[in-house]
């Protein structure tokens, strides 16, 4: 035995699957929900927290560049600009000049600006290492500077890799040193012309410091990039290989507000990127993202142990809450055999006030309305033979059969054999269609048969008032139809129609399929009296009354025939079919039958 067969053929099983399943799934669920939502939490407030510290960083980085960068006013001092623009200051000059940026140093405590030098365009310049000195080569030769005349408002900071060209121009060498150089040009002051170049020389160390003494977590790091993403300053304790590739570095720089998750290490790491306004470069960091997410995995370790539990709890609860329910279950299974079986006084005894005695109390209901219904059924099913017989009561009334007979009495006096043999034929179909041998059902081709041969005997009768057209789709004539429904109809439209109308009158049966085919429709229409309005609605409601014409009293001629049809519809094929009744008063009447397609 399977062990989903096993779960399928056992209550018990059935419970328990169901206890763990509507316990443990939900719980699952609103675990890995909130697992989710705190991991989420989690790392968006380490990424918060990450990012603060380096936005921090930078703006402590920019804090010092703006600091050291106040230096840059030299160039508004006339002494310096009459010693860049002139070749023929004095010693004087260069002396003041020398103290000028001595008082500035004594103001701003500027300790990590190791030299500032000015220059001209020809070579000759001035700093506070060396004081004036002359250049062999043409300045402009070095990219710096050339880009510099090209764009006089930038102020280039250049790293160290590529400040040692520019920090030697007087000559002078740092030993052990890693230098900034910060360089802008002096322009002259009504032409705005670029006259010179001022150059600060800064102690990396302003930069490396905050690198090598600011971590995140606990092997999290930080570094300086430029801004094409090349590593300029790299904190001493880190290897290079921890590193993100050049692609990631890339994509961080030109996304620096969201930080990216890089796995090309292996372990994935959270990196980000703050960019410095006061240098241009970017402060990238770097954090493993297992450490920012450490309060997560305890919130994971706390869910599976919640959802072991639960399932335990649900176990145990199946066993109790499985006794209390098998036992009325069984009983009511065992009444509901008996009910099957055919024993419809089968009952539940009803225990206590629970969905199981609800269930016993709707079963036992359940039971005596399907008694009902099958006595209503049989009811029904007498209602339809007594309709049927009334029917062919109607059809085969004493003065129709009584009028009929004088008919072929008086054709056979006046000698006249075919007229006698046609009418003799056509009540003879008329009475072996009627009959049917017992059916219910015809087809609709035979009901027309029948038709004709009423209307066959009744045109010999009436051939002064009557004529007839029959008009029905070919491809209708094999459905099924309950027999005796037109002949009703027709008599009604001869009887109350033509006979009280001056002059010869017209009958037309028209059958189409309706358009959604679903069914068919037969229609009786005749040019005669009509029906004056009051008698319509009349009519019409008598149509709607389950109890007419046994509580009007009306005779079978008048409205009892389309009564009788509509009914005997509306119990063969329900509520959605029967008979609907038009008429103008002094014009004629128009009779609407609506069959079902029954076709087998």
């Amino acid at each position: 035995m399977t062990i989903f067969h096993k779960i399928t053929s056992s209550l018990r099983a059935k419970l328990l699957t169901m206890f763990v399943i509507l316990t443990c799934l939900p719980l699952i669920i609103v675990g890995l929900i909130s697992y989710n939502k705190s991991y989420n939490t989690v790392l968006a407030n380490s990424k918060s927290a990450t990012m603060l510290l380096a936005n921090q960083l930078s703006s402590n980085l920019d804090n010092v560049f703006i600091d050291i960068k106040n230096l840059l006013e030299l160039e508004k001092n006339p002494n310096v600009l009459h010693f860049l623009f002139t070749q023929s200051s004095t010693n004087l000059d260069a002396r003041e000049i020398l103290q000028t940026m001595s008082s500035y140093r004594q103001t701003y405590q500027y300790n990590n600006v190791l030299n500032i030098t000015m220059i001209n365009l020809y070579g000759r310049g001035i700093s506070e290492r060396k004081g004036v000195f002359q250049l062999d080569t043409n300045l402009l030769h070095n990219s710096h500077f050339d880009y510099l005349i090209k764009n006089p408002e930038t102020i280039l900071n250049i790293p160290p890799d590529d400040a040692s060209s520019i920090t030697s121009l007087d000559g002078f060498q740092y030993k052990k040193r890693n230098i900034i150089s910060i360089v802008s040009t002096v322009k002259q002051r009504v032409t705005h012309e670029v006259i010179g170049f001022i150059i600060i020389d800064v102690d990396d160390r302003v930069v490396t410091d905050f690198c090598d003494n600011v971590t995140v977590g606990k092997t999290g790091f930080f570094f300086v990039a430029d801004d094409t993403g090349k590593p300029i300053f790299n904190p001493s304790r880190v290897s290079p290989d921890k590193r993100p590739n050049q692609e990631e570095m890339n994509s961080i720089i030109r996304n620096p507000s969201t930080g990216t998750i890089d796995i090309s290490n292996g372990k994935p790491n959270f990196i980000l990127s703050v960019p410095s306004h006061s240098t241009g470069w970017n402060i990238i960091g770097v954090v493993p993202l297992q450490e920012i997410v450490q309060e997560a995995n305890s919130i994971r370790k706390l869910i599976i142990v919640s959802v072991l539990l639960s399932i335990l709890f649900a176990i145990t609860l199946h066993f109790f809450v499985s006794t209390r329910l098998t036992r009325p279950v069984r009983i009511l299974k065992n009444k509901m055999q008996l009910a099957a079986s055919g024993y419809l006084e089968a009952k539940v005894p009803l225990e206590g006030t629970d969905e199981i005695a609800d269930l016993g109390h709707s079963f036992n209901t359940m039971i005596g309305k399907i008694r009902d219904l099958l006595n209503q059924s049989i009811k029904e099913q007498q209602e339809i033979k007594k309709s049927e017989l009334r029917a062919l009561q109607a059809q085969i009334n004493p003065h129709f059969l009584y009028n009929t007979l004088d008919s072929i009495l008086w054709l056979a006096q006046s000698e006249k054999k075919e007229q006698v043999v046609q009418l003799v034929m056509a009540l003879s179909k008329l009475f072996r269609i009627s009959l049917s041998k017992g059916r219910d059902v015809i087809s609709l081709e035979m009901e027309i048969e029948h038709l004709q041969s009423y209307l066959t005997i009744q045109q010999i009768r009436y051939r002064d008032i009557l004529d007839y057209d029959i008009d029905v789709d070919p491809t209708l004539m094999s459905m099924p139809i309950l027999k005796m429904t037109l002949q009703p109809i027709v008599e009604n439209a001869l009887y109350h129609g033509l006979k009280n109308k001056r002059g010869k009158g017209m009958i037309h049966i028209v059958g189409r399929p309706d358009d959604d085919s679903q069914g068919f429709t037969m229609i009786v229409k005749d040019n005669g009296k009509g029906i004056s309005e009051e008698r319509l609605q009349q009519l019409q409601a008598a149509l709607m009354d389950p109890h007419f014409p046994e509580k009007t009293g009306n005779e079978v001629s008048g409205g009892f025939g389309l009564h009788n049809v509509h009914r005997r519809l509306r119990l063969y094929y329900g509520e959605s079919y029967g008979v609907q009744v038009e008429s103008i008063d002094g014009e004629g009447t128009v009779v609407t039958i609506r069959l079902p397609n029954e076709r087998g």
